[in-house]
């Protein structure tokens, strides 16, 4: 009979399910060095957020067949280490979405009517009405930032209370935001009009105080924003102080930049703020959700079966996923990118197989690149098995072709992606030892290799043009690391990929536009 090691607290339901399939024992005080010492024996490990899942720890467990988290991340786990291993790794990224988006529905609604405050005004003896005088919901504007399972919840009951639904978000499509019953606009004209305004987006360098003093300042004197997301989306001092000189009505937040909450200027406000303890996830059901969730996961997976919120790739043996484990990163990597390239909202993704790769399995590399492509929208939400719903959600058209005909690579992948911005094409391959090098861009031959920071511009082919752009790089002390130019033609329009150590300063890509020459940039992150 299989072995299951449960080594953080986990509802009973979970633990009762483990079960009826294998041997569960429960030890949720092992020390690291402990847990190396007995996983050998165990065929499942199920966790939450308090086990560190180490290289250590997955290189000890010889038997494993799958590690399950309790949760939606996954960051306490080596997922890379597991992989080669072929070890499945599930979480539960669905489990918390209803406790999450009630909680922000009740942070909406006691912010309104002063609750917290009325309640422990009450409690002290008083029988004060004046004070707490709210507003009602009814007919107001919401602002929903982020339109993913938890913002569409929101949005189906903020809708049914009768409130005027507004929405932001670049990757999903104008048709999904009318399902939803939301008018698609963008972040400006939201911060403009909504009386109410609700985060439901990762923290990314890109979102990371995205409600700042600027944002802050064009809203409503009477709007109310409300983050039960991530910490660090919003400014908190700049929050703060926008309450304090009644800039805007209130605030409630449940996640913060740094947790627990310390020595803040949020603490110092009245009924115009509501603090929470990190609880969107913290219901009995939530608990009891994730749990069964990972818990039929293992089951199913130590009975043949495959899982069904795999982060890694599932179903395949080790043997196929060392196969395919290089193409799959290629198709990720080139996705990632040619979604950076497009930006804002992307309505189709051609994926053509070329040369000899066109006669592999297409469905691995089609997955790999919509998980790249998605990334930068919901960068650990996405994963090998939902990034095709996530993507059919998303109002994504997917188109698979293949060229055998293709002889420049023995074999090259090639992606389209058409949006509301333009249209990116890329091809990559893998050389030499499989490494991933990108040959193509936009139809500009190259022969280059990836690299975390990268900056691509479209200029024309003319003297001085390299020159220039280094000379401005090198003012605003970017370090170039390596740098090729690809064209068609001499003296036509060419592309520039350089390779740079660190991101760039903000404000430099305007001033990189107008050197003479060069017509378009753009940075890109992998």
């Amino acid at each position: 009979m299989s072995k299951v090691l449960v080594s953080d607290p986990i509802d009973q339901a979970g633990i009762d399910i483990l079960s009826q399939v294998a041997t569960v024992d429960v030890n949720t005080s092992l020390k690291p060095n402990e847990l190396v010492g007995i996983i050998g024996e165990y065929d499942a490990l199920m966790i939450r957020s308090g086990t560190q899942v180490t290289k250590e720890v997955i290189e000890a467990g010889t038997q494993l067949k799958i590690i399950g988290r309790a949760g939606v991340g996954v960051d306490n786990v080596d997922v890379p280490a597991a992989t080669r291993k072929g070890i499945v790794v599930v979480n539960s990224p669905e489990g918390n979405t209803i406790a999450a988006a009630e909680h922000a529905l009740a942070m909406i609604l006691a912010l309104s009517r002063h609750i917290p405050d009325a309640n422990a005004s009450v409690k002290r003896g008083e029988w004060d009405r004046k004070t707490f005088v709210g507003a009602e919901v009814y007919k107001k504007s919401l602002g929903i930032v982020g339109l993913g399972k938890i913002g569409s919840h929101v949005a189906n009951v903020a809708k049914a209370m009768g409130m005027k639904l507004l929405a932001y978000d670049p990757f999903i499509s104008k048709e999904r935001a009318e399902q939803l019953g939301c008018q698609l606009v963008d972040m400006d004209l939201l911060v403009q009009q909504a009386d109410y305004i609700t985060l439901h987006i990762p923290k990314t360098p890109e979102t990371t105080h995205l409600i700042n003093a600027q944002m802050l300042a064009k809203m409503k004197p009477n709007a109310r924003i409300i983050n039960c997301a991530r910490g660090g989306i919003i400014d908190e001092e700049a929050l703060a102080i926008a309450i304090k000189e009644g800039k805007i009505a209130g605030a409630a937040l449940d996640v913060y930049e740094s947790e627990p909450l310390g020595d803040s200027p949020l603490k110092s406000i009245g009924k115009e703020i509501i603090l929470t303890p990190h609880l969107g996830a913290s219901t009995t059901e939530a608990q009891s959700n994730v749990a069964i969730d990972v818990a039929e996961q293992i089951r199913d997976v130590l009975l043949g079966l495959p899982a069904r919120s795999a982060v890694n790739i599932p179903g395949l043996s080790p043997d196929v996923l060392q196969e395919l484990k290089p193409y799959m990163q290629l198709a990720e990597t080139l996705g990632n990118l040619v979604g950076q390239l497009t930006g804002g909202r992307v309505e189709s993704l051609n994926v053509r197989l070329q040369g000899e790769l066109a006669t592999n399995k297409s469905q691995p590399l089609v997955i790999a690149a919509l998980k790249g492509l998605l990334y930068q929208a919901l960068r650990e939400r996405v994963n090998y098995v939902n990034a095709s719903i996530e993507a059919k959600e998303r109002g994504i058209r997917v188109i698979e072709t293949r060229d055998a005909s293709e002889r420049d690579y023995a074999g090259s992948l090639h992606l389209e992606a058409t949006g509301s911005l333009g249209t990116h094409a890329v091809t990559g391959a893998l050389l030499g030892d499989r490494e991933i090098y990108l040959t193509n861009i936009d139809g500009f031959p190259l022969n280059v290799p990836p690299s975390q920071h990268m900056l691509f511009t479209l200029h024309r082919d003319m003297p001085g043009i390299i020159g220039q752009l280094g000379s401005l790089l090198g003012s605003f002390n970017v370090n170039i690391a390596s740098m090729q130019v690809g064209r068609k033609i001499v003296r036509g329009d060419a592309v520039m990929a350089l390779s740079i150590d660190d991101p760039l300063p903000d404000g430099i890509l305007a001033e990189i536009i107008k050197v003479p020459g060069i017509r378009d940039a753009y940075t890109v992150t992998l």
